[in-house]
């Protein structure tokens, strides 16, 4: 059945933070590796670092060689016939080239992951999945993406909020992408970039009140979507454990969980899983009334996608399901105020560089339908909500069926209806 486009939503579909257009990455990746050539200084300490690690530690080095020479053939030049990323010492100067740049604007194609773009090809093979699943690799690779996003967060960084008309975030070619901008979010145009302070600050922008309604906010029986976010999958029946890791992808709640007291609460559940784009608004909204039980961040995975897919041109786009388990990830347990829905989980799931999970409230609060609970820092990502297997949902998707075709639906709008408990 074809996904149909529902009237209260945006453009944005899932998945859509690298260019559909090869040729558009191509280019980008071309302007960044001619930086990195005039760049023969020293890396960066904590670029350096990951350097150290790779050359000192046999498990690193092994995947790290074998992640880029099992890249295929295809895909190891430009359409210009220019290399691509050659090897790990070749990643690591792009890696220190990008660490002090902000994403530019690009209409033709957003390249909103620039970490993930030079991993783009070497994610998906044995070297790429081994090492990106490797505790130590992933605790630099924390670190040195924690530093980029200092930088993110410096006014150095918003640079590239200008009004070039190509490239800039509130240049012609923006606005037309992002026509209501002004309309839709605190901002002032008479300001220096709009008033925002940094990159960061203009990725997690807000939105002027009342410009999100909150669906039938005294109506508990009503669930409100938590992200602006494209529907990606409805699963019933979850598993306490199961073969995420394959083709189809299902979801293991003891993992998703990450092994937490309340995991078999849920176990027989539902999980309602979204996606958001790199343009997306990026902050979290309880989806119901309640109270906060517990909050958790995870670390786990930055680039690990599932070899079961293939070559995913936007890897891990078509993972989803997969980094549920392993990615780095905020659980915010509520207990809702309806009897009818109880204890619910939302999980906010890190993809690549986007990984900060950011959760703004705290054990004991108590969070009315529409308040923000958290955010992601920079670019998109996606996120799922859990309820327990007695739990009578309905989902409202607007018309659409779940998939990576799908188009958000706005942020505290009506996502779900719930009814009385089933008998037990």
């Amino acid at each position: 059945m074809p996904s149909k486009k529902a009237p209260a939503q945006t453009a944005y579909l899932a998945g859509k933070w690298l260019p559909s257009d090869q040729a558009t990455l191509d280019a980008w990746l071309e302007k960044i590796m001619a930086k990195a050539e005039k760049d023969t200084g020293d890396l960066l300490p904590v670029v350096q670092d990951l350097k150290t690690l790779i050359e000192t530690d046999a498990k690193a080095y092994m995947f790290f060689t074998q992640m880029f020479d099992d890249v295929p053939s295809g895909r190891k030049k430009s359409p210009t016939g220019k290399m691509q990323v050659r090897d790990y010492e070749h990643m690591l100067r792009l890696f220190n080239t990008i660490m002090t740049h902000a994403p530019e604007f690009n209409e033709s194609g957003l390249v909103g992951f620039p970490f993930n773009a030079i991993l783009d090809w070497s994610m998906a093979n044995i070297g790429g999945w081994g090492g990106f699943l490797d505790e130590k690799i992933d605790a630099h690779l924390r670190a040195m993406l924690n530093e980029w996003g200092v930088f993110l967060q410096s006014p150095e960084s918003a640079s590239v909020l200008n009004d070039d008309p190509k490239t800039g975030w509130f240049g012609a070619d923006a606005q037309k992408a992002m026509p209501t901008f002004v309309d839709d979010f605190i901002c002032d145009p008479s300001l220096p970039h709009h008033g925002f302070r940094s990159w960061d600050d203009f990725f997690t922008r807000r939105f002027r009140e009342g410009v999100r309604p909150i669906a039938e906010p005294d109506n508990d029986a009503i669930v409100v979507n938590a992200c602006e976010s494209a529907p990606y999958r409805v699963a019933e029946g979850v598993k306490l454990r199961d073969r995420f890791w394959i083709k189809a992808q299902p979801y293991a709640l003891q993992f998703m969980l990450d092994n937490d007291p309340y995991v078999d609460h849920f176990v027989g559940g539902t999980v309602y899983q979204a996606f958001l784009s790199a343009l997306s608004y990026h902050r979290w909204h309880a989806p119901v009334s309640g109270r906060v039980v517990k909050t958790r961040v995870v670390n786990g995975t930055y680039y690990s996608e599932t070899l079961a897919e293939g070559l995913d041109p936007s890897g891990p786009n078509e993972s989803q399901g997969y980094i549920a388990e392993v990615a780095t990830r905020g659980l915010i347990f509520i207990e809702a105020d309806n009897p009818d829905i109880g204890l619910m989980c939302f999980v906010g799931i890190g993809m690549s560089e986007v990984s900060t999970c950011d959760i703004t409230v705290f054990q004991g609060q108590h969070v009315k339908k529409g308040d923000q609970i958290g955010m992601f820092h920079f670019g998109g990502s996606t996120h799922c909500l859990v309820f327990a297997p007695d739990v009578s949902i309905e989902f409202n998707l607007h018309g659409q069926t779940p998939g990576l075709d799908s188009s958000n639906i706005l942020v505290n709008a009506h996502i779900a209806t719930v009814g009385p408990r089933k008998p037990k």
